[in-house]
């Protein structure tokens, strides 16, 4: 098992409308997948729900006055970073708020169902994103 202690704490966000649409950012520069889930790495002193909210507002403009936790799983065997996945409902929209990193970065709005072909299709960037589609998809279907 490699030690990896470059890792850090991160939160990521399925941000989910009154239409059952989800924010979905892509970025030209992605290396690996198609696209990804609003998210990052936390802040010193910055709790997971702090940084989950801060980063939905940053990359994709977007507020939210219901939150869920969906669970936090550690991102690999070799570090003790771990990421927090949340649920984002009650939207208000607003602009992005992108950093150099990340201006190029391309909020779209995906149906859930969508989104979670995408994820089995394995067409994420990351794979926190790909888990909270389908924890909010069982979700979603435990609500009928």
């Amino acid at each position: 098992m490699t030690n990896t202690p470059d890792l850090q704490d991160a939160s990521v966000i399925v941000a989910l409308d009154e239409d059952g649409r989800v924010a979905v950012l892509s970025s030209r520069d992605a290396r690996h997948g198609e696209m990804f889930l609003p998210g990052g790495r936390r802040d010193p002193d910055e709790q997971p729900e702090q940084c989950a909210r801060r980063e939905l507002r940053e990359e994709a403009g977007v507020a939210a006055a219901k939150w869920r936790h969906l669970g936090t799983y550690a991102i690999t065997l070799g570090s003790d970073a771990r990421i927090s996945l949340y649920l984002a409902e009650e939207l208000a929209l607003g602009p992005q708020e992108l950093n150099d990193t990340e201006e190029d970065f391309k909020l779209t709005w995906w149906p859930l169902e969508d989104a979670v072909t995408a994820a089995t299709e394995g067409r994420f960037l990351l794979p926190a994103g790909p888990l909270a589609l389908l924890l909010v998809d069982r979700l979603a279907k435990d609500r009928g």
